[in-house]
């Protein structure tokens, strides 16, 4: 039941725009809670990986005086990777195109992630 709602908000929010490729809810430690990815992404993979990124942007954060982490966000020449807190114990991550308007997936993702931490 939980999981059907959360992934009900990845939907909407994968809906929202047709630059969100693909989204996924993970735990702070690095497993899979939910995910609206691509067949050929492997799930434990994305999950190990962004715990790492987040776990390194808190500490940067944190080390740098730039206070509390708000996001991460990763740009490649083939897209970008964006991870919000949801909740204090998961992260969404959202994948979108390069040609992405970002201010409207930033304003989307902390919409669904609000949504989501009130789910965990």
């Amino acid at each position: 039941m939980r999981e059907e709602m959360i992934r009900s908000v990845l939907s909407e929010l994968n809906g929202s725009s047709a630059d969100i490729t693909a989204s996924a809810v993970i735990s702070t430690d690095g497993l899979m809670i939910a995910s609206l990815l691509p067949a050929n992404l492997d799930e434990d993979r994305v999950g190990a990986m962004n715990a790492a990124m987040l776990t390194l942007g808190d500490r940067s954060s944190a080390e740098l005086g730039c206070g509390t982490l708000e996001q991460v966000m990763v740009k490649g020449k083939e897209g970008y990777i964006l991870m919000i807190h949801a909740g204090a114990d998961a992260v969404l991550s959202v994948i979108a195109r390069p040609s992405a308007k970002l201010g409207l997936i930033f304003l989307d993702a902390r919409r669904a992630a609000e949504s989501l931490a009130k789910l965990l």
